[in-house]
């Protein structure tokens, strides 16, 4: 009984840093400067500069250069999703040696198994999040490819700036899906402090949580970025 109302405050206790965080970085994103807000006024004035160009050669290598790595981490989700699996499939092994090592917080077969079971879900939902972001980014190569051309020195007018805006908003979905598939990682790797005890993986998600938000919010990539004006 205390096994299962301590699994039942770990996952609490997990589901609000997860997505109490996410309410919050959302939230606090309009408010104040931060990596999502600074990376978009960088995005409207990538895109804006289309509207001059002659060719987007450059332009396009950047954007594959971002499908590429979400493309990566999709293709790395498979993988491990499918070594959740084969030691999903062999957790009686697995709940055999973790009984064998001294110190670790005691855990039955079940425990070991809904673990393993969160984790597979997790990376599940990692890959849907990547996939997505994959699939946004195709969008915006179209998009770009319709982009209309303006002549160097004239102002830009109402049709094209919100054909700009929109466009920059789609590229920053697609940012935002990649970093869901991230955040996903960054959790499940605070999971696995579970297999050793219950308070070290409340520590660990704790630990994530604070990492995440001095990156997003306090880091010195986003004191640089944002000091670069954008006419």
């Amino acid at each position: 009984m205390y096994n299962v109302t301590m699994s039942i405050l770990c996952l609490a206790w997990f589901g609000l840093c997860w997505f109490g965080y996410t309410f919050f970085a959302k939230r606090q994103a309009k408010k104040t400067h931060c990596i999502s807000s600074v990376m978009h006024r960088h995005r409207i004035s990538w895109m804006t500069r289309l509207l001059y160009r002659d060719h987007f050669i450059a332009d396009t290598s950047l954007l594959a250069s971002l499908a590429r790595q979400v493309t990566f981490f999709a293709s790395t989700t498979m993988l491990i999703l499918a070594g959740l699996l084969t030691v999903f499939s062999a957790s009686e092994r697995l709940f055999t040696i973790l009984s064998s090592i001294p110190g670790l917080y005691p855990a039955t077969l079940l425990d070991i198994q809904v673990r393993l079971m969160i984790l597979v879900v997790l990376f599940i939902y990692a890959f849907f999040t990547f996939t997505w972001s994959m699939r946004q980014y195709a969008f915006c190569s179209v998009l770009m490819g319709a982009c209309p051309h303006a002549p160097k020195g004239e102002e830009i007018n109402e049709k094209n700036a919100n054909y700009i805006k929109n466009l920059a908003k789609i590229i920053d979905q697609a940012g935002h899906s990649y970093n869901y598939g991230l955040r996903s990682y960054y959790f499940a790797l605070s999971m696995l402090a579970w297999f050793i005890h219950p308070f070290a993986f409340v520590l660990a998600t704790t630990i994530v949580v604070v990492v995440l938000f001095k990156r997003e919010f306090h880091s010195r990539t986003l004191l640089i970025m944002n000091e670069i004006d954008n006419p």
